[in-house]
This record gives structure tokens, C-alpha cells and sequence, in this order.
């Protein structure tokens, strides 16, 4: 059973502008918007903290590598392929959300290191171990960008977790980047 798809028009009343308001931005409504605003203080939350994580010191490339290295490691299909969408807009070289794609290492060793040190987040819940903090702080990151991981993990665990619950259907703008995780 998927969960229903809403629109400006349908959705409840807390959450009617915000998809307005994502129509005008995008030409359209993301399905995940449309699939959250069955609960408003969901999108609205949701897109909160997306722009809290935008404004980390994480440059836009290594905040892609942890929201796909996160949907990679929680297999969600939907996600994996509005982040490589999202990555190629935003001039996020292909090898590298290649590599994430089908799980390969990253060449540039430090956008290794945050890989493995986001999938050790995720894999673990939490419990990164303390050689993958110290392989990520020896690959020059600090404290600071620790937790703003665990930030990134945490606002696309929401979204993950929202598309397996509700089926979100992947938007007719994102089929080019379809992807399922090989066994």
C-alpha cells in the first residue's frame, strides 16, 4: 500500500503553502514532499533541518556524499535517485556519486574517509567505533563535522524512513538517476 500523494490542492491545511511553495521552486511537487505533507509538521520539519544542514561547513560536495552514503546504506531507492540528480546539478563530480551508487571507495581519500565514517554512522546507529572517528579526524576532520554527520544522517533517515513506509513513487524528474542497490 502506498500513502497518498498530496498536492497544494489536497493536502491538509499546515501544509498546503509549503508545497505551494515548492511548486514555485521546482516547477513541480517532489513526491516526498507530497507523500510528508499527510503530516505537515513532517515536511515542515524535514525542511527545516534540510536547511540547517546546508548551512554546516560541509561544502555541497560533501554533503551529498553523506545524504547518498546515508540512503545507500538504508537502500532507499527514491532517495539514492534525487541525490544523484541533485549531485549533478550542483556540479558534484559523477565518479564520485558513482563510487556512492554502487558502493565503491571514493578516490579522493578525504571524501573516502567521510564516506566510511557516514556509513559507520548509520551502520552501527550511532556507534561509530573509536577507530572509525579516528580515521575520520585523521583525515582532517574535526568534532564539529562529527556531529554535523550525524545531522546529515539524521535528516535523511527521515526521508528514507518516510519513502519505505509510504512507497513514495519516484517523480517522472528523477527516472534518468533510478537506482536499486546489487546484491
Amino acid at each position: 500500500m502506498s500513502f497518498p500523494v498530496q498536492t497544494p490542492e489536497t493536502a491538509p491545511e499546515g501544509a498546503r503553502g509549503i508545497l505551494t511553495t515548492a511548486q514555485k521552486k521546482y516547477g513541480f511537487v517532489p513526491n516526498l514532499l507530497g507523500v510528508m505533507s499527510t503530516a505537515p509538521s513532517l515536511v515542515e520539519g524535514y525542511l527545516t533541518v534540510a536547511k540547517i544542514f546546508e548551512s554546516t561547513s560541509f561544502s555541497p560536495t560533501e554533503r551529498q556524499v553523506v545524504l547518498l552514503t546515508t540512503s545507500y546504506e538504508n537502500e532507499c531507492e527514491y532517495c539514492m535517485a534525487v541525490h544523484s540528480t541533485f549531485s549533478e546539478m550542483q556540479k558534484v563530480p559523477s565518479e564520485i556519486v558513482q563510487a556512492i551508487r554502487t558502493g565503491s571507495p571514493i578516490q579522493d581519500l578525504k571524501l573516502e574517509a567521510l564516506r566510511r565514517f557516514t556509513s559507520a554512522v548509520v551502520a552501527a546507529q550511532g556507534w561509530a567505533s573509536p577507530d572509525d572517528i579516528q580515521a575520520f579526524f585523521n583525515a582532517g576532520y574535526a568534532e564539529q563535522q562529527a556531529l554535523e554527520v550525524v545531522l546529515g544522517v539524521g535528516l535523511k533517515t527521515i526521508s528514507n524512513y518516510t519513502t519505505h513506509i509510504a512507497k513514495t513513487p519516484l517523480d517522472d524528474a528523477f527516472i534518468a538517476a533510478a537506482w536499486t542497490k546489487e546484491a
